[in-house]
């Protein structure tokens, strides 16, 4: 939005020059530039820049911490483990246009794609796959930060509005809901796709029909706590049109490693970026895996622990290993020091033959959560087709099935993941409190890494898994567990009406205690 306004600002001296131009205008065209809109180049960055956008901040320092998958001992990175710094939530906003002027956002980026692909009708397929994605990206921006620009948003270029008005949250979901909806509904089986453009299903339409309705179901249980009847509605309509179940349809994301950084796994290279970068030493952000984390998995016995977390370990202070051995395993109490506490390097932290590999995947919806969310189903009687229980195992199985994905250091055995069952068993006779937070907190461990943003909205929802909060002092919630992103200061000078409207609507504060619509 600032990028708009300053190109307004730079017009009128633009129009002085150009009455002395003398042909220069032909001359400043790039021949190799597009001056049209290329739906599939713009799907393909929509895509890529959605899933990617503010990782080191958002899914890593500030949800990571929070949630208690990781740790720091610094002050400045501890926006989720001392809740500090809520500029580290800001830059979510920039899937609106960030202050780099060489984006334009992927909200702008879909807007464009919907608008060239909306013409001809031979078009449809990839109108709904661009539409289901528009829901995915701003179920994100709404979920973090509540009331948005919607309806008006990414308008700047087509009908120079630059001061977008924000929507109510309720009418967001009611609008996203119906959008997947008549998406699925349109798609032809005899028209064009995005093919290879498309980065997650290259242009198959029954995979991205599952897609949608896995969306819609995700989102359908989201309104339990607001709105059950039409939770229930949304949730059985979803189920009866089909989620993801087969490991053959997770939806994700191929990387490679190269000299070609784009191409690499965001997470890995933001979290080597900032943090992880070389073992026997001080940590840039001062970052290790959380004890909270740490604890749950060592004493669940699960082994997926071998999967995630490592020790550095030495003989000679020269040579490292990255050891995966279960009894090194140590998690760091969240907001527990200040200073680079004498142990640091007995701490677990990401494992570089899985989690830090360039050429990991990113799983962008996947069975195991469609299966944690029908086990909840199960139990609300909103499904019949298989029992809470049946449906929880499956998804432990299909949570840790994926890890291979990752290569030979991802593997979990059959033996293991039944051994696991066998030793941590569905609660079936438990009360719904009971099943319920074993679910929660088994979506906590699953969803680790794929989806931080759906664990940290589901614990919103839900209040599972159970997590002690931390109150360091200074911090800024007072103790509380933050619960939503702070929308950006700058919004209060370029946007400053619907900015102020919305925040009055939603309790008139703008914090990281502030609470979104469907968080009771």
């Amino acid at each position: 939005m600032k990028k708009f306004l300053r190109l307004l600002y730079l017009a009128p001296m633009a129009m002085l020059f150009s009455a002395c131009d003398n042909g220069f205008e032909e001359m400043n065209v790039n021949p190799n530039a597009s001056t049209s809109v290329v739906p599939g180049f713009l799907f393909t960055r929509a895509l890529l820049s959605t899933v990617s956008n503010n990782y080191t901040g958002a899914a890593y320092l500030t949800i990571g911490g929070s949630m208690q998958h990781f740790a720091t001992y610094k002050e400045v990175p501890a926006a989720g483990d001392k809740y500090f710094n809520y500029t580290y939530s800001n830059a979510s906003w920039d899937l609106y246009g960030g202050s780099d002027p060489t984006t334009q956002g992927a909200v702008i980026d879909i807007e464009q794609v919907i608008d060239a692909v909306s013409v001809s009708p031979a078009d449809v397929n990839k109108l709904s796959s661009a539409r289901i994605w528009r829901a995915y990206l701003y179920h994100r921006l709404t979920d973090l930060y509540g009331d948005i620009p919607y309806s008006e948003a990414g308008k700047a270029l087509t009908d120079n509005n630059f001061t977008p008005k924000y929507d109510e949250q309720s009418a967001i979901y009611a609008d996203l809901l119906k959008e997947l909806d008549e998406s699925i509904a349109a798609f032809d089986a005899a028209k064009d796709t995005y093919a290879s453009s498309d980065l997650i299903y290259a242009g198959n339409i029954t995979q991205w029909k599952k897609f949608g309705y896995s969306l819609m179901l995700r989102l359908g249980m989201r309104l339990t706590q607001v709105d059950a009847a039409a939770a229930q509605t949304w949730v059985k309509k979803a189920i009866a049109g089909g989620v993801i179940l087969a490991d053959a349809d997770i939806a994700k994301i191929a990387y490679v490693d190269g000299n070609i950084t784009a191409s690499r796994n965001f997470i890995a290279s933001g979290l080597i970026g900032t943090d992880y970068v070389a073992p026997g030493g001080d940590n840039v952000e001062g970052g290790k895996f959380a004890k909270t984390f740490i604890d749950y998995l060592k004493t669940s016995k699960d082994p997926r622990l071998n999967v995630v977390s490592i020790v550095w370990t030495t003989t000679d202070n020269k040579t490292f290993t990255a050891d995966t051995t279960t009894a090194l395993q140590k998690g760091m109490q969240n907001a527990a020091f200040n200073s680079l506490p004498a142990d640091f390097n007995s701490y677990s932290e990401p494992n570089p033959n899985t989690i830090l590999k360039y050429s990991a995947p990113l799983i962008v919806m996947g069975n195991a959560e469609m299966n944690l969310l029908l086990s909840e189903a199960a139990l609300r009687g909103w499904y019949s087709g298989g029992t809470a229980k049946d449906t929880y195992e499956a998804a432990v199985k299909a949570a840790m099935r994926q890890w291979a994905l990752f290569g030979s250091g991802g593997v979990i055995s059959d033996a293991k993941i039944n051994g696991y069952l066998a030793a941590n068993p569905f609660k079936a006779s438990g009360s719904m409190d009971d099943q319920m937070e074993q679910i929660g907190t088994q979506k906590w461990v699953s969803l680790f890494l794929e989806d931080e943003y759906e664990i940290f909205s589901n614990w919103r929802r839900t209040g599972y898994p159970k997590l002690t909060p931390t109150n360091y002092p200074g911090n800024l919630t007072g103790g509380k567990i933050p619960t939503r992103f702070v929308i950006p200061d700058s919004e209060g000078t370029y946007n400053k009406v619907n900015f102020l409207e919305a925040r009055t609507r939603q309790g008139g504060t703008n914090t990281l205690s502030s609470v979104v619509w469907w968080d009771k």
